[in-house]
């Protein structure tokens, strides 16, 4: 690749301004200012003004253009320095229109944008039959208001609660009514950021159906090659199961091989995720691997022929592209099958490969292809774990010497999952919040059972339903899979399996980056000066990550929760919490919602009430409806308050009002003295209108839950 760049223009190579020591990766450096300019597009986007943008974008690339033909004439061998700029500035301008263009948002002609009655919509992706909905991605054609018809754009996410929806498939067209929403926002501290997550993939609305609120208009007219893939990997999962009676097997035997994670159950991501093998699940480089290798080796006779190289690499590439079609066009698998595909045509013309530049062209073109491609947590993952294994890898791997090939190779295995880990380390960290302490023995143990699972499963697929050759295969599978999972979940239950409770500020992800990289390159180059940034990182890192943990240790507080029609106070005493609330901690809303923001605040030690029961601790205490915690009092008025008329005013600091009780502000200030009034999700609307127009007249301090942000008040 940089022989190329090299060779056909002397003055355009210097005018680049790449130096010598950068020559070998110079799409890794252009990578650089395009990656900052999607950064930037996607926290401002340019909206409007993206037509001022591109007019500069062109007149930086014309002058451009006519400096590098006036090169000599103009002497700009003086000025080397500045066809760096303008490349870096092209480059981050590109970029950044890209990413406005790319934002649906933006066009005018979104669906949003566009008063209408009833919406046709197209089906983009494999719908998703889960808890009774079925759920799928839409892009929106056409918006019918009053009988005309007009062309729009947009994606929708719809989920429909009717039995009958499961007959729905990708490319099918519907008849809706526009009646959708915006995407929630996370009303509690720590909470997954759902709409952040739908945005990233250019979604900002969603529709929730009922039966006979849509009408099937046409079937089968989305891409016929995407429509081909999808229902042959399903007929392929059918085939799996045909011969395969764990449930549990089946799911990750279509997740392995085939990309079809809609059967795979939580326990079993949980065990995959806590031992640090969750990419097993993700179909990406490693099953891409296994089959390139696979296809070297069968192929390999080719090698003798004339044209065999060609006819091989042509095999190869389109194999390895009918694999990626066949999970989807998964976004992992996409980027490795462009990197094989690039280095198989390497090899085939003898060019000098560097795999770095593989890696940067691929993520280059996938970009160019969809800039919120970078949004993808497996993207960034995938590429920053490649990226580790081609530059820390070697270093790990010289660290010891075996003259036994089994120890030797063990030990390459060994080097592979270290640096993987250690370079994902900050980044898993960031958006899973746990690092598995196992992982060298969880890989080590993986490598094999997914090895002969992959094998096995591909063979199975491929025959045809052959009697006492199918089912042996399927057994064979099957059993490898079952050991792999109770190896896993053994290994998860192991004491001290993980480190949880892995909150990571942005200040202290870019701290750890920049440990990892600068000590691995000290133990590469031997330069002292990179050691010292290591250890001068290190500290602040520890400075910053006690600080915050002192913080926390020392703080009392209680969070008002939004939990919809649930209740949820959360009493927080330095490391230790209480939780009020209806919910069972083994609850979906309670993990969701309640667990993330006791992770966040380091509590180790938290019980969980439910709001009729009496509390005795050393620093809270409850009876009945009375709460006592440090110097703060609190209220719970619900319905058994009802009616009660105290016999002198209670002075509270908070009341929480609660259970749809049937009363009026009147009665809560004819009884009580307090600062400030807490409406949960739990009452109901007409309640909450009632008291909202109550407070209008009067000097009342309150808190709605229901639909906004909870409330977190420090006590101390």
């Amino acid at each position: 690749m940089s022989q190329v760049a090299r060779g056909g223009n002397d003055n355009f190579d210097l005018f680049f301004m790449i130096p010598n020591h950068k020559g070998e990766i110079p799409v890794v450096i252009l990578l650089v200012p395009f990656l900052l300019g999607i950064g930037l597009g996607l926290s401002l986007p340019a909206g409007p003004g993206i037509f001022w943008l591109s007019i500069i974008f062109f007149a930086l690339s014309f002058v451009f253009i006519i400096l590098n033909v006036n090169y000599s004439r103009l002497g700009l061998y003086k000025f080397r320095w500045l066809g760096s700029i303008f490349i870096f500035l092209i480059l981050f301008l590109f970029a950044w229109i890209s990413v406005s263009r790319y934002s649906e948002l933006n066009r005018s002609d979104h669906f949003s944008k566009i008063p209408s009655e009833y919406l046709v919509v197209k089906i983009t992706n494999e719908p998703n039959l889960k808890n009774g909905f079925l759920r799928f991605t839409a892009s929106v054609e056409e918006s019918i208001n009053s009988g005309k018809k007009t062309s729009t754009s947009g994606t929708l996410l719809i989920a429909i609660k009717d039995s009958s929806a499961k007959n729905l498939y990708y490319g099918d067209e519907l008849l809706i009514p526009a009646k959708y929403n915006t995407i929630d926002p996370p009303f509690n501290p720590a909470e997954f950021n759902y709409k952040k997550y739908l945005a990233e993939k250019n979604i900002y609305y969603q529709a929730f159906l009922y039966r006979k609120q849509y009408v099937a208009l046409a079937a089968n007219t989305g891409n016929p090659l995407i429509a081909r893939s999808l229902r042959l990997r399903q007929q392929l999962v059918e085939k799996l199961k045909r011969n395969m009676r764990d449930t549990g097997a089946v799911a990750v035997a279509s997740t392995l091989i085939l990309g079809y994670k809609a059967d795979l159950s939580d326990d079993i991501k949980q065990a995959y995720s806590k031992t640090g093998t969750m990419y097993v699940l993700s179909v990406s480089g490693g099953q891409v691997a296994i089959i390139y290798i696979l296809l070297t080796i069968v192929l390999k006779f080719l090698n003798r022929y004339k044209h065999g190289k060609l006819v091989k690499a042509v095999i190869i590439i389109s194999v390895i592209w009918y694999y990626a079609m066949l999970t989807g066009f998964s976004l992992s698998v996409c980027r490795v099958a462009l990197m094989v595909s690039l280095v198989t045509i390497g090899k085939t013309f003898s060019r000098h490969i560097n795999t770095l530049n593989i890696l940067a062209v691929s993520a280059f073109l996938l970009l160019m292809y969809d800039p919120f491609f970078i949004t993808e947590v497996g993207f960034q993952i995938s590429c920053i774990a490649v990226s580790g294994l081609i530059l820390f890898q070697p270093v790990v791997y010289q660290w010891l010497k075996f003259k036994n090939k089994i120890a030797d190779k063990l030990w390459a295995v060994c080097s592979v999952s270290m640096a993987a880990q250690v370079i994902v380390f900050p980044l898993s960290a960031l958006y899973f919040h746990q690092f598995p302490v196992y992982f060298l023995f969880s890989n080590l143990f993986i490598v094999i059972p997914s090895a002969i699972a992959m094998y096995s499963g591909i063979l199975y697929l491929l025959l045809p339903q052959i009697p006492f050759v199918s089912k042996p295969i399927a057994f064979i599978l099957e059993k490898t899979i079952q050991v792999m999972n109770k190896g896993l979940s053994f290994i998860e239950n192991a004491p001290y399996a993980g480190i949880n409770k892995l909150w990571l500020t942005t200040p202290e992800y870019l701290l750890l980056y920049i440990i990892i990289i600068s000590f691995f390159y000290f133990l590469y180059d031997k330069n002292l000066r990179l050691l010292k940034l290591s250890l001068f990182c290190y500290l602040l890192f520890c400075i910053s990550f006690c600080l915050k943990k002192t913080s926390l240790s020392r703080t009392d507080s209680i969070a008002w929760l939004n939990l919809k029609k649930h209740q949820g106070i959360v009493f927080k005493k330095g490391n230790e919490a209480i939780v009020l609330t209806d919910l069972k901690n083994t609850d979906k809303i309670y993990q969701y919602s309640i667990q993330p923001y006791l992770d966040s605040c380091r509590v180790s030690n938290a019980v969980v009430y439910n709001l009729s029961q009496d509390i005795n601790t050393p620093w809270l205490m409850k009876k009945r409806n009375l709460v006592q915690f440090s110097n703060k009092k609190i209220v719970i008025f619900d319905r058994q308050m009802t009616g009660n008329v105290m016999p002198q005013k209670f002075n509270t600091d908070y009341i929480y009002l609660t259970g749809n009780p049937d009363t009026g502000l009147n009665n809560i200030d004819n009884n009580f003295n307090y600062q400030e009034l807490v409406i949960d999700g739990s009452n109901s609307d007409q309640l909450v209108n009632r008291i909202q127009q109550q407070v209008i007249n009067k000097n009342v301090i309150y808190k709605l839950l229901k639909r906004n942000n909870s409330q977190i008040c420090v006590s101390n």
